[in-house]
């Protein structure tokens, strides 16, 4: 059995940079969730906007991790990158939160 072959240290550093990324974004929604909480007012309408931010935020954290793992997967075993369902959920889940911040003021 081959020894698997050590992947280039620029592919895996993009890797981690994206999934920085990821994190980064998530960290943001937590602290938009945490101000609309905070500094809005205490309206079903805020108070969902608050929860529908702090969901984009577990997609965000929980997607960028499971992405991390596949791509670093298969730079390691040499193959292409699978294609990822974590930057469709968040496009779905930012545009759920602009629909929510539009009805928020509104209603």
């Amino acid at each position: 059995m081959d020894a698997p072959e050590v992947p280039d240290v620029r592919f895996s550093l993009a890797n981690e940079r994206t999934f920085l990324a990821y994190e980064r974004t998530a960290i943001g929604l937590v602290a938009a969730a945490l101000a609309v909480f905070h500094l809005l007012d205490p309206s079903w309408t805020q108070k969902a906007l608050g929860l529908l931010l702090l969901a984009s935020a577990v997609i965000a954290a929980g997607g960028g991790w499971l992405r991390f793992r596949q791509a670093d997967r298969a730079i390691r075993e040499g193959r292409d990158l699978p294609a990822g369902t974590t930057v469709h959920l968040m496009a779905a889940a930012v545009l759920v939160v602009i629909l929510a911040a539009g009805i928020s003021v509104v209603v």
